[in-house]
């Protein structure tokens, strides 16, 4: 196992930005960290380089005229079409459907390796926010095999297309670099792994 998961750093930003991606941002559990990266000091704290932190830091700070809690409802909840959907099987379901093959896979890992974890009533498993906060507790419980796997079989074999939609569609300066600094955090953790990531055809 490599050390990556061993690290605070590790658990520290995935719980970050599955939060960040999963929760309103005036939410309890997002709100501070909104606070955080509006402000100046936390690119310190962040295992990226500087070269790469630093123009992330201005668009965190950047303002916008919509607010961010109508940007997040846009992008995260709808009602109109979301223009890159936060769950696995979107991407990885030929019919673009919730609760596809890929979900019925990861319910079935997880309960092969006994790992509960709740989400919102009647929301597929496999969401973006929530897995990397799966990710984290597989971290912080020593669980760094499990913690791979997720990483490496469910999470990683789509999560670069679906930034890369996310980043294209944001259209708010705030979450345009939530989605870089989880690109770029997601791309070392993957540098890192001992496990092939899983190849799967992607269908948007």
């Amino acid at each position: 196992m490599t050390d990556f998961t061993q690290r605070d750093d590790f658990s520290i930003t995935a719980r970050a930005l599955g939060a960040l991606f999963y929760y309103a941002p005036q939410s309890a559990e997002a709100a501070p960290l909104v606070t955080a990266l509006s402000s100046e000091g936390w690119e310190a704290q962040w295992p990226l380089p500087a070269e790469v932190l630093s123009p992330l830091s201005a668009a965190f700070q950047a303002e916008s005229e919509e607010p961010l809690a109508e940007a997040w409802q846009r992008l995260f909840l709808g009602p109109y079409a979301l223009p890159s959907p936060p769950w696995g099987s979107v991407w990885l379901d030929r019919e673009n459907v919730l609760f596809g093959d890929s979900t019925l896979a990861l319910r079935q890992w997880m309960r092969e390796n006994s790992i509960q974890f709740i989400v919102r009533q009647n929301e597929p498993e496999d969401h973006f926010g929530s897995l990397l906060l799966m990710a984290a507790w597989l971290a912080e419980n020593g669980r760094h095999g499990e913690c791979q796997q997720l990483l490496a079989w469910h999470l990683l074999p789509w999560s670069s297309r679906f930034l890369e939609v996310f980043i294209e569609h944001a259209g708010h300066p705030f979450y345009q670099a939530l989605g870089e600094l989880a690109r770029h955090t997601l791309a070392g953790w993957q540098s890192q792994l001992l496990i092939p990531v899983a190849v799967k055809p992607l269908f948007r």
